[in-house]
């Protein structure tokens, strides 16, 4: 059955051919925003689009650049043209919508955290796998060109045993009381907030620059404002700051702290790797150096395709002193998801598998926490 479109660009659609990336957004604000532009970049297309209601979603359409929008999520996935669906909900939503795609026949990319659940993200990760669909998570820091340099060095065998790891991701736009998300709300984001929100980012980051995998930790977890509204308060239950220490399966042990409450910092992803031969550091707010340590030199390494390692340089997408950032990492996600629905395995895109990973890694965090004692991590 032929759906109509709420609204429709008829007009520009026959611009673009009908082979490629073709793209459906589910969600509409920001991360929508940002997934609608990668498509675009990666030469694909935003054939429709669908939001909280059809009103944002006739409102998102022109920043979207999509040639229609619709009311419901089953009017989009009968579109026999939908390459690949982007769900960019509320996290509360992902497995709805993403097992509606993949029933649809439709390839995936899942905001994260992938579920509020590891049940949820387990039953998720299965069904796109017996969907025989690419199912991708945008864990996107793994695409700076500084943090692949960062994780062939150590693959080289630069950095030598790694024994310790730390650092930290700090944000501060949940400072005030008066400042508010549905992230806060356990049942829309789920129950763990800061370190599913964010610190699934380090963890992930952690794990693919060295290879180690965290075995067991131990949280501690604070909700510094306990009420929070700007006309009415409600409780909030939800963590705004996380420390874990953990050892990893390889015998390095680390912290990370973890924080969306710290005046002043507004996406401050610090990593540090120490080693037998060496260390490194990056540093997502100034994503265009990889700090290098030694006992007998230290050195900033710059984001240059002409001097990196080829898998960094190939994310090196215009000259060095021409500074990449997050839009830039997304884009590359998406264009190696792409190559991914194309046949191609491209080395580190983050899948459900990793998805899957992090929900276990923040259900670790938050027994931890509540119980004060160490979890084992399963794998």
């Amino acid at each position: 059955m032929a759906v109509t479109p709420i609204t429709d660009r008829a007009a520009g659609a026959d611009s673009f051919p009908e082979t490629g990336y073709r793209a459906a957004i589910v969600g509409t604000g920001f991360m929508g925003r940002v997934h609608a532009r990668a498509v675009q970049v990666a030469g694909g297309r935003v054939v429709g689009a669908v939001g909280s209601t059809p009103e944002r979603a006739a409102a998102a359409q022109g920043e979207l650049q999509a040639d229609a929008v619709y009311a419901t999520l089953d009017d989009l996935l009968d579109r026999a043209d939908v390459d690949v669906v982007h769900v960019c909900t509320p996290n509360h939503l992902h497995e709805p919508v993403v097992l509606a795609a993949l029933a649809a026949g439709k390839h995936v990319v899942c905001e994260k955290p992938l579920a509020t659940s590891t049940d949820a993200a387990a039953a998720m990760t299965a069904a796109a796998r017996e969907a025989g669909r690419v199912a991708a998570v945008p864990f996107v820091y793994r695409f700076h060109p500084m943090v692949r340099e960062a994780r062939e060095r150590v693959r080289a065998g630069e950095v030598g045993s790694i024994f310790l790891a730390h650092g930290s991701y700090l944000q501060d736009w949940l400072l005030h009381p008066t400042d508010d998300n549905w992230r806060v709300d356990p049942r829309l984001g789920g129950p763990t907030r800061a370190f599913g929100d964010i610190g699934s980012h380090w963890c992930d980051l952690l794990e693919f620059v060295t290879g180690e995998r965290i075995a067991r930790l131990s949280a501690q977890s604070s909700t510094v404002n306990k009420l929070r509204g700007v006309e009415t308060l409600r409780d909030v239950t939800t963590e705004d700051v996380v420390i874990v220490q953990f050892a990893t399966r390889g015998g390095a042990i680390g912290s990370v702290v973890v924080s969306q409450v710290s005046a002043g910092r507004k996406n401050r992803l610090l990593l540090e790797v120490s080693g037998s031969r060496g260390s490194l550091s990056f540093d997502q707010e100034n994503p265009e150096q990889l700090w290098w340590g030694g006992r007998e030199r230290s050195s900033q390494l710059v984001r240059d395709p002409e001097t990196l390692s080829s898998p960094a340089a190939r994310y090196a997408r215009v000259p060095a002193g021409h500074p990449q950032g997050y839009q830039d990492c997304f884009d590359a996600f998406v264009a190696d998801t792409q190559a991914a629905i194309g046949g191609e395995v491209p080395d580190g895109l983050p899948t459900f598998d990793d998805g899957l990973r992090a929900a276990r890694l923040a259900e670790a965090v938050v027994t931890s926490a509540r119980e004060s004692d160490w979890v084992e991590v399963p794998e």
